[in-house]
């Protein structure tokens, strides 16, 4: 009994043996394939990168076979930065990022929660990569819309939130969400847990247009379209600071007045906000343009007023592509005592909008900021821009 004892002890530890070997054959199969493929990364597999020069919500590193993005919160704190490691496809997991969200890439599907990160994509010409959309009735795009009727496109959103079960029966390789990167991602862990990365897009904490249309550079590095997204940005800014310099000379500038007074409250863009920026850049000449702070400011009808008496424009007048002189008058009649009331120079971004009710000055408006501002400037300082034609704003009549 012993013998057979001993003779089954030796076969086990035989066969463990030969399991080492092979595991270690394995593992060091591996390790050459790795050291391998790390020569040719060290090759370097982005020759053309992008630079991030006005945007202050994100960063990109770049590396042989991957990059490194951070974004950063409102506060501006690393407590409240979230660091993603865009990883090539097939590649080796670099050491030291075990605290970065991991993006294969380049991302083949994405799922997305808003619009503007519809006009990203159509910046690109990246629209077939979008698998879903937190709303289908609200996008403006018509490739996009073309998907849909496809149903080439899943809608996402559920209740407000996110229809997680679907998401995961669709497993894209990107969810962009809106928010802060201080947002909790305990939201998503879901998600997370099921392998789909989760990436909080924040440009709306930009206050400048350029900065805020630079967010593409990060869409077109979970793409590997670095190459398309220089040439094509470098493009639009230098034709936003060629206008920009146009209305910068002007001797005259327009006061102007923005928006409506809603409920209680008129919420005014403050001197540092994107709109704002804007108005400095177009020429005009705003009230409020020395209050620097990129919130907006609530206040009542009473403070605005004598201002608004005296404006020359009226600009971002209502939201809806039917607004008329009659309707704004409607809501309440001391409208029809301002100066840009009496002469119609009333205008706002509402000139294309759909039959769904989407307005693409929130979707391909934040790429396009140089369209935006030559409206600006077409409708303050018409003389300098005489053969444009007003694409994102229109005159209430």
């Amino acid at each position: 009994m012993n013998y057979w004892r001993t003779r089954l002890l030796l076969l086990k530890k035989a066969v463990l043996f030969l399991i080492l070997i092979a595991v270690y054959s394995c593992n060091s199969h591996d390790s050459q394939s790795g050291q391998k493929f790390s020569k040719a990364e060290g090759k370097n597999l982005y020759p053309e990168k992008v630079e991030v020069k006005y945007a202050k919500g994100f960063t990109i590193e770049y590396f042989s076979h991957y990059k490194i993005i951070n974004i950063t919160g409102t506060s501006g704190q690393a407590a409240d930065t979230t660091k993603y490691l865009l990883l090539e496809r097939g590649t080796a997991h670099p050491a030291g990022y075990d605290d970065a969200q991991l993006i294969e890439i380049p991302v083949r599907s994405m799922a997305v929660m808003s619009s503007m990160h519809v006009g990203l994509l159509g910046f690109l010409d990246s629209e077939n990569v979008l698998t879903g959309l937190a709303n289908l009735q609200y996008v403006y795009s018509p490739e996009i819309i073309k998907m849909i009727n496809a149903g080439k496109i899943a809608e996402i959103g559920r209740d407000q939130g996110l229809n997680e079960e679907k998401l995961i029966e669709m497993h894209p390789d990107l969810l962009m969400t809106m928010g802060s990167s201080g947002t909790k991602m305990h939201h998503y862990q879901t998600l997370e847990q099921a392998g789909i990365p989760v990436l909080t897009n924040s440009e709306w904490i930009e206050n400048t247009p350029l900065a805020r249309a630079e967010w593409v550079k990060l869409v077109a590095a979970l793409l590997n379209k670095e190459k398309d997204v220089n040439r094509k940005f470098a493009e639009m800014e230098q034709e936003y600071n060629r206008i920009a310099s146009l209305a910068a000379k002007v001797k005259y500038k327009p006061e102007i007045i923005s928006g409506l007074n809603t409920k209680d409250a008129w919420f005014l863009p403050g001197g540092g906000s994107y709109m704002a920026h804007f108005f400095e850049d177009a020429g005009a000449g705003y009230h409020w343009n020395d209050v620097k702070t990129d919130a907006s400011l609530p206040l009542n009808f009473e403070a605005v007023y004598p201002v608004a008496l005296h404006a020359d424009f009226w600009l971002n007048v209502g939201f809806d592509k039917n607004d008329t002189k009659k309707n704004i008058l409607a809501m309440d009649s001391r409208y029809g005592d301002f100066k840009a009331f009496k002469s119609g120079n009333l205008y706002s971004y509402n000139n294309r909008v759909n039959a769904r009710g989407s307005n693409d000055f929130f979707e391909s408006g934040t790429v396009n900021p140089h369209l935006v501002l030559s409206d600006l400037i077409k409708i303050l300082h018409p003389e300098l821009l005489p053969d444009h034609k007003l694409m994102y704003y229109k005159q209430l009549r």
